[in-house]
């Protein structure tokens, strides 16, 4: 991989830029850019038509499972029925890496680790892209890319000796992807996916305590060997233990709690029966 994702990359969407053209961005975008404006535009589909490109490019670059591979097979059979939520169309697909992880961009792409796929069950796996999802139609993922569009494009913009500002270099774009890897979702937002997450899970009829389950996960992993890169990682974001309390007052407010039970986990592809002739045996008459 070109780029690594390490551990719960579900509490923040994370998107990577290779080479992209910022003619994808409109032109009312990139006049108020030449000009350093700060409130500049940028609307959703702006936002969309950046992450496409930056999804390609990851994709381009990282072990994409394909459609025969087992983990591929399970995301379908779990995830395949919500390719709409809110709106919003999303394609989903996985990287077939150990690291913990999953995010979505403001495309509606959402990409899932392997190594998340192998500890967490299908209702688990659903609650966490529920919060995924959470983020796109909360268009987090939409003010997450412009921010980081501003922070890096501006600088150059507003110096621009020009006044006009065509593309964006390589070298930009690189700047623009590191600030979006480093950018985090605030509390208040977090919250929200969290709350979504339950309501997904409400709504189409799954186990709602998955959720408290999936956090309780993320708990046990920042109390074990990666717990100093765990607090690291999530101290702008609430603590997985608190948000295993607040999904469990959920349920138990609306008459759902029950103790969580993990269900079998099987990422494998179905092995196809082998399928057997019979000869026909043949004896010739005698004359």
């Amino acid at each position: 991989m070109k780029k690594k994702f390490i551990l719960v990359g579900m509490l923040f969407a994370a998107l990577g830029f290779g080479k992209i053209e910022a003619q994808i961005l409109s032109d009312k975008s990139m006049g108020a850019l030449s000009k350093g404006v700060s409130g500049f535009t940028f609307s959703d589909a702006d936002a969309a038509a950046l992450a496409k490109k930056s999804i390609d490019e990851m994709d381009a670059n990282n072990p994409v499972a394909k459609p025969t591979d087992g983990y591929s097979i399970r995301l379908d059979r779990v995830f395949g029925k919500h390719t709409t939520s809110e709106g919003v169309t999303l394609n989903y697909k996985v990287y077939l890496v150990k690291d913990i992880n999953a995010f979505a961009c403001a495309d509606g792409s959402v990409r899932v680790f392997a190594g998340l796929m192998d500890i967490m069950d299908d209702n688990q796996l659903l609650a966490v892209i529920g919060h995924e999802i959470g983020h796109v139609v909360n268009h987090d993922t939409r003010d997450a890319i412009k921010a980081a569009y501003k922070k890096e494009a501006l600088m150059d913009a507003a110096s621009s000796q020009s006044g006009k500002m065509e593309t964006l270099t390589n070298s930009q774009l690189g700047q623009i992807g590191s600030a979006m890897i480093d950018s985090k979702h605030s509390r208040k937002q977090e919250s929200e996916a969290d709350a979504f997450s339950y309501n997904f899970m409400k709504k189409n009829g799954y186990d709602v305590n998955a959720v408290e389950s999936a956090f309780r996960i993320l708990q046990n992993l920042s109390e074990g060997a990666e717990s100093s890169f765990m607090t690291k990682m999530m101290s702008s974001h609430p603590d997985s233990g608190k948000r295993a309390d607040d999904a469990k007052k959920k349920a138990t407010k609306d008459g759902l709690y029950h103790a969580y039970v993990q269900q079998k986990i099987d990422n494998t592809a179905p092995v196809k029966a082998k399928t057997t002739t019979t000869a026909k045996k043949t004896t010739a008459k005698k004359k």
